[in-house]
């Protein structure tokens, strides 16, 4: 089984979808984490996003990734700029770590509606990202 962790900023947006996405995917082949290097709450609009296409991430919660130091990982990946220059350095082994970043959601401004649609633009983003990633190195069919 893979272990992959992921990493943000604030564990609130595209780190937990990423998780979702990967847990989505995965099943059995692989154990998912996120984290943020300076967690804070999952977004509301990033669950919203997430449940309509039929994937709950409600019940998840932000983590530091301190409590991750110490263990191993097939894969660290950072999703945002913030958190691929203050990545800290593991203890445990982590066989390859990646960069795979989106715009920050949480950021944009506007209408409800225009908010709303950035989110789903950067679930969506995601989303074919992270299926690359798991064909490629989780079932090795890309």
């Amino acid at each position: 089984m893979k272990r992959v962790l992921i990493l943000c900023t604030g564990n609130s947006c595209r780190s937990q979808m990423a998780e979702g996405w990967l847990r989505h995917f995965g099943g059995s082949e692989i154990e998912v984490y996120s984290a943020g290097t300076r967690p804070s709450f999952v977004h509301p609009l990033a669950i919203q996003v997430m449940k309509e296409i039929g994937i709950d991430i409600s019940s998840h919660t932000p983590k530091h990734v301190d409590q991750f130091l110490e263990q191993s990982f097939d894969y660290v990946i950072t999703v945002c700029d913030n958190a691929k220059e203050t990545c800290p350095v593991f203890f445990g082994k982590v066989g390859t770590q990646l960069h795979i970043g989106f715009e920050d959601p949480a950021e944009a401004s506007g209408t409800d509606e225009e908010v709303l649609s950035v989110f789903r633009k950067v679930r969506d983003e995601i989303e074919e990202q992270f299926r690359k990633f798991y064909k490629q190195n989780i079932t090795n069919e890309g």
